[in-house]
């Protein structure tokens, strides 16, 4: 198949506020096909975060213009669920709790949905300890509220399993770095890595820092600045980031 990718193209998104709409993103192009890690970088503010809701379906922002395809089928106009069922998974930056709803609930039903069919509950009950384990996280986890008393370095990892365990096509990661300390760090890279080392999975990593490049290679890396792409290349330019920021292009944009 050789339209396998996750294409965006032109993307325009705008966000309703009490004056009217307000354009953020301001037409982005990128391409993350299979087997790629593509890292966004940028300054606060700049979009990146409503760039990945914005692929993922999240009703607060509109897309105004442009096309997100997955494989070749149009994902804009879909649902959440629609999106997700095509191959496509979010790792929130702010992962929400779900109280009353428990982590083996949660993981089951969003696998029958993209499934079509529910997995077998023995062959499912290892799956999902074994998965825990992985993140260094107690089997007794999945009997509690999704992500309800979690530490931050908790809910990122149980994100983790939720990738491991549903394997979408192509994954977006929204500052899966934040708030986690050096062995939290570790543990959620390795993670994604896994995810990775499949061979066929496209990731889109969004970050502020260098440290978790330092644990998953992206082989491009995009500068985000105002609402779209100012500049693309490799994992060096990750490093050039470190010591000269934004400055540059955030002057170049006004």
């Amino acid at each position: 198949m050789t339209n396998r990718s996750l294409d965006i193209r032109d993307l325009h998104v705008s966000v309703e506020t009490e004056w009217g709409p307000k354009p953020i993103l301001k037409g982005v192009n990128l391409c993350v096909k299979p087997g790629e890690v593509h890292a966004i970088m940028g300054p606060n503010g700049s979009g990146k975060s409503t760039l990945a809701y914005s692929l993922s379906g999240h009703p607060k922002y509109t897309i105004t213009s442009g096309s997100v395809l997955l494989d070749g089928v149009e994902l804009v106009g879909m649902s959440v669920d629609e999106r997700a069922r095509e191959g496509l998974f979010l790792a929130m930056q702010y992962p929400v709790e779900i109280p009353g709803v428990s982590v083996a609930n949660f993981l089951r039903t969003a696998k029958t949905a993209i499934d079509g069919q529910a997995p077998p509950l023995r062959t499912w009950v290892k799956q999902v300890n074994a998965s825990l384990a992985s993140m260094q996280l107690d089997s007794e986890f999945s009997s509690r509220s999704v992500n309800e008393g979690f530490s931050g370095g908790e809910k990122k990892r149980n994100e983790v399993v939720q990738l491991e365990l549903l394997n979408p096509k192509y994954a977006v990661m929204d500052e899966t770095d934040s708030g986690l300390d050096i062995d939290a760090l570790r543990i959620v890279s390795e993670g994604v890595n896994r995810y990775i080392d499949q061979g066929d999975r496209g990731v889109l990593l969004i970050t502020h820092y260098t440290r978790l490049l330092h644990y998953i290679k992206p082989q491009f890396v995009h500068v985000f600045v105002d609402g779209h792409i100012v500049e693309e290349g490799d994992a060096t330019l990750a490093d050039s980031l470190e010591k000269t920021g934004y400055e540059q292009w955030l002057k170049a944009e006004a």
